[in-house]
């Protein structure tokens, strides 16, 4: 945990003293003298647009229930009012438009409201872990899981403060236009790997926020291929199958240089393949991928047996699928 902690960087970590209680803001810390705010997680406009009641239920790692309008972050007025707002309202428009609209977003801006909606349940997951399993030896969590989310936090400062990356982004980021231009709004998200789906109307998005893109890379020749096509539902669920799948064969702990210049903070990426000589990702294993996909496909009712009685060839609903041979 040392590395973390002792990580003195001019950016708040809320793992260095566990701020996971909603007295401070969850992005600035104790940095702005405003009051602290408990804000939705998951916002008013959201649900509005997904015609939701907020009534809907979500279960978290700890097997608790909860209703999403009970999920809130605390977040420091100032920060709300000056750096979050006008994302969520960027956000709001592109979505309220579609794809076109949502295809054109910076993927900065898609990765501050990604990365503040998955950070968000981290948040809750952190704070039912400190309320239960507190222990002598501090928190029972793998210390680069902690520095993999305390990364993403810095990362998200960029909101309102001046955060430059060095040449790289942290994130893949695909955003696809769906054949039903009426599909209801979802969404998944795997906090271990940071990775993150949803769909709503016309479009679709998957999103890995520390991996300096390699997931992307790693699909590239089916994102090629589906690339200005409509997706169908079993579409869009098999490529978030596959990202999701490869997010957990990633075998690397992105870490990072910060510093300090002049009142800017730059961000480098320390290469990924370090003195390592295995690949980047572990041997793409076709029954454990046909597990994901049967758990992605359960609304039509493909089952293991039919999705994998080709081993060498998955059903697949791409006409070519591509599937990936090497890390």
């Amino acid at each position: 945990m040392a590395n973390i902690v002792a990580m003195n960087n001019g950016l708040y970590n809320p793992f260095q003293n566990f701020d996971f209680l909603y007295k401070v803001c969850f992005l600035s810390g104790k940095t702005f003298n405003s009051p602290v705010l408990q804000v939705p997680l998951i916002p008013k406009w959201l649900l509005a647009q997904a015609s939701l009641t907020g009534e809907e239920q979500i279960q978290f790692l700890d097997e608790s229930i909860r209703s999403y309008n009970t999920l809130v972050i605390p977040v420091n007025s100032e920060v709300n009012e000056l750096f979050l707002n006008p994302l969520e309202e960027k956000i709001e428009a592109a979505f309220l438009q579609g794809y076109p609209a949502v295809s054109a977003l910076p993927e900065l801006d898609l990765f501050n409201w990604i990365g503040k909606f998955l950070y968000g349940f981290v948040y809750q997951e952190m704070h039912s872990a400190l309320r239960k399993e507190m222990t002598a030896d501090g928190l029972n969590m793998s210390q680069s899981l902690m520095m993999k989310f305390a990364n993403l936090n810095f990362m998200m400062q960029n909101l309102y403060t001046n955060l430059v990356f060095e040449d790289f982004s942290p994130w893949s980021i695909t955003v696809v236009k769906l054949e039903n231009e009426e599909t209801p709004f979802s969404f998944r998200d795997e906090i271990n790997t940071l990775t993150f789906s949803l769909k709503l109307k016309d479009f679709g998005i998957i999103a890995c926020l520390q991996d300096n893109g390699t997931n992307k890379r790693y699909h590239q020749d089916i994102i090629n291929e589906i690339k200005n096509k409509a997706l169908t539902a079993e579409q869009f669920e098999e490529l978030s199958a596959r990202f999701y799948y490869s997010a957990y064969l990633f075998n690397r702990l992105p870490e990072y240089t910060f510093m300090p210049v002049e009142g800017t903070i730059y961000i480098e990426a320390m290469p990924l393949r370090g003195n390592m000589s295995k690949p980047l990702f572990d041997v793409w294993q076709t029954k454990t991928y046909g597990q994901v996909l049967e758990n992605f496909w359960k609304p039509w009712g493909y089952v293991l047996f039919e999705i994998i009685k080709d081993p060498e060839q998955p059903m697949s609903f791409f006409e070519n699928p591509h599937l990936p041979t090497a890390g």
